[in-house]
């Protein structure tokens, strides 16, 4: 799993018990997840057309910082499949874990676009010399 992004829990992503709000977190992945699709499908009009089952495993307080982290499971012909775990990165204890994350390719008309990548790519490998 790569954790590229990582978050710092502020006053203002806090809920009445003083915790993490659950949706800022969703939030926050959901925005990790298209951005790594994008970059994976080379294709800038992503949607989110599925979340799995959400399990929460513990908290985050104010001041923590938190990491999330995304990896590919399968790739469709138009869409890409994620999993997706958010940790604390001092204590390294798990926040959440998400099995499937669907994102789906399309074209300016707004319909699934089918993508041809099979693998991941990484950006440095698609430049030239």
């Amino acid at each position: 799993m790569n954790f590229h992004t990582r978050k710092w829990v502020k006053p203002e992503d806090l809920n009445p018990n003083r915790t993490l709000f659950g949706g800022r977190l969703l939030e926050w992945i959901d925005e990790e997840a298209a951005l790594y699709a994008i970059i994976q499908l080379e294709n800038s009009n992503v949607v989110t057309k599925y979340i799995s089952e959400i399990d929460f495993k513990s908290k985050a307080e104010e001041g923590d910082i938190i990491e999330i982290g995304i990896e590919p499971v399968k790739f469709g012909s138009s869409s890409l499949t994620l999993r997706c775990e958010v940790r604390n990165k001092m204590t390294r204890e798990v926040i959440i874990t998400i099995d499937q994350i669907v994102m789906v390719s399309l074209d300016a008309a707004g319909n699934a676009k089918p993508h041809g990548k099979a693998k991941i790519e990484y950006v440095k490998n698609r430049l030239s010399d």
